[in-house]
């Protein structure tokens, strides 16, 4: 399929370590900010469950104007590992201003400060997360080999999580105040210089390779060329019900513990099950699986197992840690499957928009797809906050009331059981398989060998697409 020479181990572990990065950032997020507005920079559940909505609406904004920045971008080290190095500093300081709200503040400027940084966070991470999303697309064509970036950084995504519950957990658990405060803003700065460190190595680690024949495509063409993707249109609806579930578990899980479980220590148990555990038996499984029964059928598998693990974890009875345990299980397994397989049928839908168009927008199509990821991540973070809003929670009480604990129930199960779900109907329907995706990587490498690339093959294309409609529309 490419006449490239193969990824190496180094390159591999290299991509992953920019999620290690990355997460420090993003993991630090979908942990602990919910419970840091609430319960120690003491804003209102409600108002900090708009927040994160509205904010997390604008990153998505703002993932699509990074997409389109990083597309007509163009230096001698590439197109996407660049911004490895100059976003990162903003990044990772931005990371720790968001843990800093100004505790001798009112009420309306913590919330105008938190409004302010986050905003600003996310406008860092989508110059550095797009960037680095989009490098997949470029470091090889190959479908297993995909697999393994996409694995990799799964690993190292989830490895992230556990570390931070494992070190922070145990902190925000014992402590509260401005003791705890102190200790956050600490961390987050040692965390902020491993996260340069980070980005680094993996600008250091990775190449691009992948031919593009226009540098520099014009809005309109990228923008037809975008719209035109029905793989990844549906795609990025999948991923939207797939992030809604995740988040609405990640965002409950100190609550569930806390109150439902009745011992905020298992908060930390319950993370290494969910980021974890499923790691170790999804990630080294999904090349295989892949490479024996294609992205499309393993990512079903893993959307199915999400399915299954949550709504056994909503039927599970409180009192029974062996079933919660197990359900968590099951379910991680099937979220880090998904995961792990969602990040290479993304840089499928690349080649689908190059095969079509003849123009190849790398950035625009990841930042569409991550525009549609960081919608889910708004409603499923700030769906626990308005489900306890809803129910009558009260911050830092000994015990909540039945309302309370069926909406923290709801949030962490039955949310992430009805998106999983609704993802496995909709991806029955995706049409770009392995087979189909292989014919159009040959295609596009004998226009290019022809001379018939860019504009040349936009004509070209049209006949092709006459050709195929019956077998991809």
């Amino acid at each position: 399929m490419s006449n490239v020479r193969p990824l190496t181990w180094r390159n591999v572990l290299g991509f992953g370590l920019g999620d290690v990065a990355n997460n420090f950032a993003f993991a630090m997020g979908a942990l602990f900010l919910l419970n840091y507005y609430t319960d120690v920079a003491g804003i209102s559940a409600a108002a900090a469950g708009t927040m994160l909505a509205a904010v997390r609406i604008y990153d998505a904004v703002m993932d699509i104007v990074a997409g389109r920045v990083i597309d007509r971008t163009s230096t001698r080290w590439g197109r996407f590992r660049p911004f490895l190095i100059w976003g990162a500093i903003p990044l990772m300081l931005l990371s720790v201003a968001v843990f800093s709200v100004p505790a001798g503040w009112d009420a309306t400027e913590k919330l105008i400060y938190a409004y302010v940084t986050y905003a600003l966070l996310g406008t860092a991470y989508s110059f550095v997360n797009i960037p680095y999303g989009s490098l997949a697309t470029v470091m090889t064509q190959q479908p297993r080999e995909r697999a393994r970036l996409g694995a990799s950084r799964t690993i190292m995504a989830s490895l992230t999580f556990v570390f931070l519950a494992l070190v922070l957990g145990p902190v925000v658990r014992s402590v509260s105040g401005a003791e705890l405060q102190a200790q956050l803003t600490q961390f987050t700065l040692i965390l902020a210089v491993a996260g340069l460190v980070l980005y680094f190595l993996c600008f250091k680690s990775t190449r691009e390779v992948v031919q593009r024949d226009i540098e520099s495509p014009a809005l309109k063409e990228s923008v037809g060329t975008l719209f035109g993707n029905r793989p990844l249109m549906m795609l990025c609806l999948v991923a939207l019900c797939v992030l809604i579930g995740y988040f609405a578990l990640a965002a409950s899980a100190m609550y569930y513990a806390r109150y439902v479980l009745g011992d905020a220590k298992l908060f930390v148990t319950m993370i290494v099950i969910i980021s974890l555990v499923g790691t170790l038996i999804a990630a080294p499984l999904v090349p295989a699986l892949v490479g024996r029964f294609g992205k499309k059928n393993a990512f079903l598998l893993g959307l199915g197992l999400g399915a299954a693990g949550f709504t056994s974890l909503f039927l599970s009875p409180t009192t029974s840690l062996g079933m919660i345990y197990f359900s968590l299980g099951l379910g991680s397994v099937g979220v880090m499957m998904s995961m792990t397989v969602m990040w290479a049928l993304e840089a499928d839908t690349v080649e689908y928009g190059e095969w079509k168009t003849g123009i190849r927008i790398e950035g625009l199509t990841y930042s569409f797809f991550s525009f549609t990821r960081k919608c889910g991540q708004a409603l499923g973070g700030s769906i626990p906050a308005f489900l306890l809003a809803g129910s009558g929670y009260i911050p830092n009480a000994a015990t909540q009331s039945e309302n309370a604990l069926q909406g923290i129930q709801q949030a962490i199960a039955l949310v992430p059981a009805a998106a999983f779900a609704i993802a496995f109907i909709l991806m029955l329907f995706y049409p770009l398989t392995d087979k189909r995706h292989a014919e159009l990587v040959k295609e596009i490498q004998e226009r290019r060998a022809n001379g018939t690339g860019s504009a040349k093959a936009t004509s070209k294309a049209g006949v092709s697409v006459g050709q195929a409609a019956t077998e991809i529309a």
